[in-house]
């Protein structure tokens, strides 16, 4: 065992966040007559005895318990731990649909986070039963009392209800726990024989092939069964299955309110799609499957390439095995005139970005180029034509296009009340459009606003967390698109377009933008042998223009006397090479300049 145990990644414990969802099968044990006592008092708050009587008198196969006051009762829990971070919330919606119910975790020291109602959220459109939990009630910093009354708030329920826990102490984790025995309700068993499996997650080994991590919601599997995926038509048998002890743990069979894997021996990962539904083959002609997940919406897109052009089949199959663990993730491919094949892929948010290329650096050892990240716009022509633009350089000509329409998301920010001043001044500098203001308690502001998303994806959380020092939050939900004044910013470097650092930008901020890029790039571009002329650009007009200077070589340094025309002849023939090397002459743009240029 080792601490944060869940968090098995190397990347989740560096930063102390989770990336991925974990399931995990646990046991419990309560003594009887402490659950006679807890089942009393749950009737006494209850106003439907009978249901809260089969809550705990169930075990989750169904079976009646036969109450002895010296025995224990084991009950099998299935959890799943999810990430909290907006980026990741297509993970919670698939976990949130596996489940029965949700503890609702807040940090005691932080408070509710703008992530925490977008998730609350989600759970409550699954209808589930929801068990608010305040977590590091031991640290001097927490702020116990207005977390309750925000919570409280929040889910409308008693002060009393609110459980207060240390996870890293123990302390009341028991009763945590004894709350989700008793105000969780079993799983419900389904239809019997016919086997019903949700695949809400899926990860890949050399020898099993494709593992499909499922919800089993009616019938069972057993080793060696002949079973087939209902989207895809992909059959085979099931070469092992098993739990999550968090490990992967055989077993010998899982049934209706199982969480548990099959290995599919797949070595093709499209045949098995998070969402889809494993059933015995044949296939009934009247088989219904389960309802699966809607698919994410990537909201920002971006273009990688491999430094070393002989990497793009690697990249290839590395990005199928990371789809296996990462459904949200989408790609195709790509290619450009300046760094050759590569893929254009779809993130749900900037941390998605650093985390999808970090991954793809350490696990698959690939060097990478990255162009500055963009949104999805929708641009109508004069022919009556919508089109859908990812990157810039793919926008059309200026004359033929009638429209622009970005994308505009819902924006909550949460944030001590002391900082709205400065939280309003910063969001003040971006485009936006005010909604409302809403209050959790009496010292938690809720600010809401719909904003471009080109506006937030780049810098924007950065400097919320430094005007706010770093207590404010934010989550957004995509609204729809809005029509605006834009137009497509280029770069030239030595009078070559360089089509990763293109970019639409808002028309009133497009000089602004390309004075920055221009003065950036001329920091972050290594000097030549001849001068380079970097320069921003709307269609032919030029906005903006830097220069680096010329690496210079003193070509006279050997010479020890004689006559001036000597050096002379020496300094003309060097300007004459210069000259001819800036008119011919190819600037070689390293992978970091394209990193630098990732973030403003």
């Amino acid at each position: 065992m080792q601490e944060q145990y869940l968090d098995s990644m190397e990347l989740e414990r560096e930063r102390g966040i989770t990336i991925k969802l974990q399931p995990v099968r646990m046991l419990y044990k309560i003594p009887n007559n402490k659950l006679q006592a807890l089942n009393k008092s749950q009737i006494q708050n209850s106003n439907d005895s009978k249901l809260e009587i089969q809550n705990w008198t169930r075990l989750p196969d169904g079976q009646e318990l036969e109450i002895e006051d010296s025995k224990q009762t084991e009950f099998v829990l299935n959890l799943i731990d999810t990430p909290g971070h907006v980026d990741f919330s297509y993970e919670v919606s698939r976990s949130l649909v596996a489940v029965e119910g949700a503890v609702l975790l807040v940090d005691a020291t932080k408070g509710i986070q703008a992530q925490t109602l977008a998730n609350l959220h989600l759970a409550q459109q699954q209808n589930l039963v929801i068990i608010p939990v305040i977590n590091k009630v031991d640290m001097p910093n927490a702020k116990i009392e207005q977390v309750k009354e925000e919570l409280s708030y929040l889910l409308s329920v008693e002060l009393e209800k609110i459980i207060q826990i240390s996870a890293k102490n123990g302390t009341n984790i028991e009763e945590v726990l004894e709350r989700v025995i008793i105000d969780i309700p079993s799983p419900a068993k389904g239809e019997e024989g016919e086997l019903k499996a949700l695949i809400f997650d899926s990860t890949f080994d050399t020898y099993k092939g494709v593992i499909a991590f499922v919800r089993v919601f009616s019938g069972s599997i057993k080793k060696f069964d002949k079973i087939t995926t209902f989207v895809t038509r992909a059959k085979t048998e099931s070469l092992e299955i098993g739990y999550f002890a968090p490990a992967l743990t055989q077993s010998e069979m899982l049934s209706a309110g199982d969480m548990g894997y099959i290995a599919t021996g797949f070595k093709d990962a499209s045949f098995i799609r998070v969402g889809d539904t494993i059933t015995n083959y044949p296939i009934q002609s009247n088989f219904k499957p389960l309802a699966g997940y809607k698919e994410p919406k990537p909201m920002v897109f971006g273009s990688f390439f491999p430094e070393n052009a002989d990497d793009y089949d690697l990249l290839a199959d590395s990005l199928s095995k990371l789809k296996l663990t990462d459904a949200s993730l989408i790609y195709e491919p790509e290619s450009s005139l300046g760094l050759g094949r590569g893929f254009r892929l779809g993130f749900l948010g900037m941390l998605h970005v650093e985390i999808i290329s970090e991954r793809l650096k350490r696990e698959f050892g690939l060097n990478l180029v990255i162009s500055t990240p963009s949104v999805e716009y929708v641009v109508v022509l004069k022919n009556g034509k919508e089109e859908r633009i990812r990157s810039a350089a793919k926008l059309p000509d200026p004359s033929i296009i009638v429209s622009i329409a970005e994308p505009i998301v819902s924006l909550e920010i949460i944030a001590p009340s002391s900082y709205l001043g400065s939280v309003m001044d910063l969001v003040a500098s971006y485009r936006n459009q005010y909604v409302t203001t809403e209050y959790l308690g009496k010292d938690t502001v809720v600010l809401k606003y719909d904003m471009p998303l080109a506006e937030i994806i780049t810098d924007f959380y950065d400097k919320l967390k430094s005007v706010s020092s770093g207590y404010a939050s934010m989550g957004y939900e995509l609204k729809g698109t809005q029509v605006g004044d834009l137009v497509r910013l280029d770069v030239l470097v030595a009078d070559d377009l360089v089509e990763p650092f293109s970019r639409i930008v808002p028309r009133d901020k497009a000089y602004y933008e390309g004075r920055m890029m221009v003065a950036k790039l001329k920091d972050t571009i290594p000097a030549q042998w001849f001068q380079i002329a970097i320069q921003a650009a709307i269609g032919g007009k030029i906005i903006a223009r830097e220069s680096i200077g010329a690496r210079r070589k003193d070509v006279t340094g050997y010479l020890y006397g004689g006559d001036v025309t000597r050096k002379n002849k020496l300094l003309d023939k060097q300007k004459r090479g210069k000259k001819k090397m800036e008119e011919m002459g190819k600037v070689n743009i390293p992978q970091e300049v394209f990193l630098k240029m990732l973030k403003r």
